[in-house]
């Protein structure tokens, strides 16, 4: 998009995280909420507004509401790192997100309306005409982008400055999930924008576990042992839900548990919402189940649960031969997004302070 007159063009490359199981222990490091949203580089060019995703897609057309938020700012020229995100009540609700990638105008101006969005920023790459940030440590980056967001985003309620802090407690608590994060990221504060690297930046997940059914499963596409295991959760009405699958298992695994669950076929496997059905995730082998009787329980790690489904594939921990199939229920699943946004504009002040020096 050569006519830009930035000092950074798109497409950007945006920095990337190294997944890491634990906060790192020594040195220095600023600390951030990971959000559950939509990474999204923020091009403004005096009336040019461009929303680019972190795959260099263009998000522009998508978001309107956004576009005439960014372009309503004093300052004319910028270039952001973002989240793009869409508010609930007081939670974040990524299945809404989803909802605004739609090829019909008339849609996407609907839902613009219904379900708008907010930008979330955590660094600033460009100023003005000349002047690009990316070569400068992340340390000064953040002043720079607290002193912008104090002159321009506090007229601008639907973006916001993400918090950001040196106190590893603080990072604790988020990755608790206490404050509705989805994990925690670490950024070393001497080192420059790392463009597509994973060298400067840290990503720590939350860790999520839940008792499920084996509901059904899918043979291999060899047919010679197990595909995925389909998992399931009671509702209130006592009906078994399919709420994803687990497909993390060793090949010799797949094949004994051919043994074990053949005579187990028994339908109808899911009384509630059952695998086949309209959905986003369905694939064209989606309706080649096979039912069980729901007598199998088994522990599986998760990142995410929207919509009432797993997100992605879950990982096996164990089975859980001490469980009663019927405690399997979808209590034992926190409430994503929870409390998210107080995080970013309200309880924790955290969203005009600047990192401190504790660690």
């Amino acid at each position: 998009m050569s006519d830009f007159s930035l000092p950074l063009r798109p497409p950007v490359t945006p920095m990337e995280a190294r997944p890491t199981p634990d906060l790192p222990a020594s040195g220095p490091w600023q600390f951030e909420p990971k959000w559950d949203g939509f990474r999204c580089l923020v091009f403004r060019d005096h009336g040019r507004v461009e929303l680019q995703s972190k795959s260099a897609k263009s998000l522009t057309r998508y978001f309107p509401e956004v576009v005439a938020a960014v372009r309503s700012l004093a300052a004319r020229q910028f270039v952001l790192d973002c989240e793009l995100l869409v508010p609930q009540g007081e939670d974040l609700a990524f299945d809404l997100l989803l909802q605004r990638i739609h090829p019909a105008a008339s849609r996407v101006d609907r839902l613009s309306r219904e379900t708008p969005a907010w930008l979330v920023a955590f660094d600033l790459l460009a100023r003005g005409s000349t002047r690009s940030l990316v070569d400068s440590p992340l340390s000064e980056r953040r002043r720079e982008l607290e002193a912008f967001a104090g002159r321009f985003l506090d007229s601008a309620p639907a973006i916001h400055l993400s918090p950001a802090t040196g106190d590893r407690q603080q990072a604790e608590v988020w990755l608790a999930g206490l404050g509705g994060m989805d994990g925690v990221m670490a950024k070393d504060p001497t080192l420059p924008y790392a463009s597509g690297s994973r060298h400067a930046m840290w990503k720590v997940k939350r860790r999520n576990s839940a008792d499920c059914v084996v509901g059904g499963f899918r043979r291999s596409s060899a047919g010679d042992g197990v595909g995925s295991l389909l998992l399931g959760l009671y509702d209130d009405a006592g009906r078994l839900d399919h709420v994803g699958f687990c497909s993390s298992l060793s090949a010799r695994a797949r094949r004994r548990l051919l043994e074990l669950l053949e005579p187990l076929v028994e339908g109808p496997g899911f009384t509630g919402d059952r695998p086949g059905g309209p959905s986003r995730w369905a694939t064209e082998r989606s309706d080649q189940w096979l039912p069980l009787r729901p007598t199998l329980v088994l522990e599986v790690g998760y990142d995410h649960f929207t919509g009432g489904r797993f997100r992605h594939g879950t990982t096996f921990e164990r089975w859980r031969p001490d469980k009663d199939p019927r405690q399997c229920t979808y209590d034992q699943i926190p409430q994503e997004g929870a409390g998210a946004l107080r995080t970013l504009v309200g309880g924790s002040g955290l969203a005009r302070q600047p990192p401190g020096q504790k660690r």
